[in-house]
């Protein structure tokens, strides 16, 4: 059999490829699918939750993840008549990336984040083993202020459980002479921020991380799994 392919083949083997890879670049192409999939990539979730977190309709909700469902960013479980979605571990470097250059280098997200954040007690992001061993050493008291559901997911290890709803009854539990170094999502996360505006308020040496647990685990090796993302 002839290995010769002919250049119309060759077009439209080109075409296919592109047009079906085109297809997650379209996934990806909505904001409030990009907001569902950073959710989905904290932990496991149905529409009805993630609807409400979102602030969309079910409907809506159900439809921007049948789109990223077929683009194989996220997987379904069936609970009955219920549905829990999660992403799947390979959308994590792909979702960091584009978070990455978009504050990098798109102006608009650049002035948004400059413009909601400000330099308050920002840390930039450790390599992991630098982060751990503070921790460890106990220089660092480092909390995730994310819901508990999400902590217990995955987190950071020796992270302390402290959703930021429940921070102002924590603060005699971290009322020590160390850093308290919150985080929570990722960059776009705003939780983080207000944990650091209640301690720094409360007269305590806060910081932020400068992006969140799914940073943090796609750092750790290039190709995370199930055990180190949610």
């Amino acid at each position: 059999m002839s290995n010769d392919v002919g250049p119309a083949t060759k077009r439209g083997f080109k075409d296919a490829v592109y047009a079906a890879t085109a297809r997650v670049g379209g996934a990806l192409s909505n904001g409030s699918r990009l907001e569902l999939l950073e959710l989905l990539l904290q932990a496991e979730r149905g529409v009805d939750e993630l609807s409400t977190l979102t602030g969309m309709s079910v409907a809506n909700t159900s439809r921007h993840l049948q789109i990223l469902r077929a683009s194989n960013l996220v997987s379904v479980r069936k609970e009955g008549v219920r549905s829990f979605y999660r992403a799947r571990p390979a959308s994590v470097p792909l979702w960091v990336a584009i978070q990455s250059f978009g504050a990098r280098h798109v102006a608009e997200v650049k002035v948004l984040l400059d413009q909601y954040f400000d330099d308050r007690g920002a840390l930039a992001q450790m390599p992991p083993e630098v982060l751990a061993a503070e921790v460890a050493s106990g220089r660092i008291v480092l909390i995730d202020v994310r819901p508990a559901v999400e902590f217990a997911a995955g987190h950071i290890p020796g992270a302390l459980s402290v959703p930021i709803e429940r921070l102002p009854f924590e603060l005699d539990r971290l009322r020590e002479d160390r850093q308290v170094v919150a985080y929570c999502r990722g960059p776009y996360c705003v939780l983080a921020e207000q944990a650091v505006a209640v301690l720094s308020e409360a007269g305590l040496h806060a910081s932020r991380l400068a992006s969140g647990y799914v940073e943090w685990a796609a750092s750790r090796s290039s190709h995370p799994g199930p055990d180190d993302l949610a």
